[in-house]
């Protein structure tokens, strides 16, 4: 009797529609669960608000802090040096940095059986998706499973005439042009923060326009506190409440109107004040994909309202960090394929970490402090500064606390906040403590190395 034989079945065709970290991602691992996969990307793999913001950004705010040092060797005991700036350097250096993350991107897709097309995609129907290729022409392809992955880019309202050149959006800034001698930032929130303390760490003069009370409006106030600190001490000038509704520019002098009289003068001028999604042509009524205010409108699983469309990163409306995007292309991919057909562990936005790489850097996770009491949850708030820190003093730089918020009834961690060098790697102790329900006597009781910054987490929760 001859054996049976079972019909081959054709693997599950992905179409995707940009290659940032949610793109890349989900291509990766959708091809490596047996998928074929075709992903669409105009500007650069890899994403070009990872590539040609995030990185360099942290890139020159690296450059910053080993000038800073060297400046501050004599604190440490050795003789005093002077570093400066070389502009055509850090350039070379940035552009080093991202031809080879998108070389490495590239390699990994093609490794994978990833079919890159050059060129802009659009929803054509539920199935088909229209490539603009880079040469001109156009081909159709299409989809089982359609993943959206367009990103975003800066919101730029019609008062600031951004020309690149004097009045810079924050693509225009990585790096600039020129170095400013004066810069007028405006936007006090994460991405603002940083471009404050990057190019006043490069020698420039910097006014931030600040339209709430305080800068990082969003975050805790002891730690939005340590870092206005820190901008008053290098000589950054706030204007605090103050909105900005005009831009100027007369020659080589740029002028900020405000809405209280106040009036910015610089340099140059940098907007920071959010993004916009990346929808516009991309089809999404041709599907009857549903939107809001440009984003696609996801479920838990990251699905449209149409079944077997996806979205991720900053167009799907959701946290805007590379690390969010990631996980949600991962998760895509693992939910198109089958593998969650059984209940399985949704991603929990409340339990990302984040952080803002100023100086001293600062990190969160989890449930505010502030938060937490405006709901009327019931918390315990343990501080402890890292001036009782051996190591924080063996790096002459105690400045900073660590805050953890728990449980008063079952000593779980739910969230905290770090202010202080290297935070944005000591978060991550506390996320791991927040997604994996550790408690404050977990933490406690583990044996950190000593000397260390991370002794002072135990302390925190004792």
């Amino acid at each position: 009797m001859a054996p049976s034989s079972r019909p081959s079945v054709a693997p599950k065709r992905f179409v995707i529609i940009g290659g940032g970290p949610a793109g890349t991602t989900c291509a990766t691992h959708a091809a490596r669960l047996g998928a074929q996969v075709t992903l669409i990307e105009k500007d650069i793999v890899g994403g070009a608000a990872h590539l040609l913001d995030c990185i360099p950004s942290k890139a020159m705010i690296a450059t910053g802090g080993a000038m800073a040092m060297v400046n501050r060797a004599a604190e440490m005991g050795l003789a005093r040096v002077e570093a400066t700036l070389d502009f055509d350097a850090l350039k070379r250096r940035i552009k080093d940095i991202e031809d080879r993350l998108e070389n490495s991107v590239s390699q990994l897709l093609e490794s994978q059986g990833v079919r890159l097309m050059e060129g802009v995609g659009s929803l054509v129907s539920t199935h088909e998706v229209e490539v603009r290729l880079s040469d001109g022409t156009t081909e159709t392809v299409t989809g089982d499973i359609i993943v959206l992955s367009t990103g975003s880019r800066p919101r730029i309202p019609e008062w600031a005439p951004v020309d690149g050149v004097r009045v810079l959006s924050t693509r225009d800034a990585y790096p600039p042009p020129k170095l400013p001698e004066h810069l007028v930032v405006i936007g006090s929130g994460v991405t603002g923060v940083e471009f404050v303390h990057m190019f006043n760490s490069f020698g420039s003069r910097v006014t931030l326009i600040v339209s709430r009370q305080q800068v990082l409006p969003d975050k805790d106030p002891e730690v939005a506190a340590v870092l206005e600190q820190s901008f008053l001490n290098r000589g950054v000038k706030l204007f605090m409440g103050a909105r900005a509704e005009a831009v100027e520019t007369d020659g080589e002098r740029v002028r900020v109107q405000c809405n209280d009289g106040r009036v910015a003068e610089g340099s140059h001028v940098l907007l920071a004040i959010g993004s916009i999604p990346n929808s516009e042509g991309l089809g999404l009524e041709n599907a009857g994909v549903e939107s809001d205010h440009g984003y696609v409108v996801v479920d838990h699983n990251c699905r449209s309202n149409v079944s077997h469309i996806y979205a991720a990163g900053d167009l799907s409306g959701k946290l805007p960090l590379s690390s969010v995007a990631s996980t949600q292309g991962r998760k895509i991919a693992e939910h198109a394929m089958g593998l969650h057909a059984a209940p399985h562990r949704h991603i929990d936005y409340d339990k990302a970490a984040s952080a803002i790489f100023t100086d001293p850097e600062i990190a969160d996770v989890g449930v505010a402090e502030a938060d937490a009491f405006a709901a009327g949850r019931k918390i315990r708030v343990t501080k402890v500064p890292f001036s009782v820190s051996a190591k924080a003093l063996i790096n002459n730089d105690p400045r900073g606390f660590v805050k953890i918020v728990s449980d008063p009834a079952t000593g779980v961690v739910m969230g905290g906040s770090i202010v202080g060098r290297h935070a944005a790697e000591l978060i991550s102790v506390l996320a791991l403590a927040v997604t994996a329900r550790l408690t404050v006597q977990d933490l406690v009781e583990s044996l950190f190395v000593h000397p260390a910054l991370a002794e002072v987490l135990g302390e925190a929760a004792e």
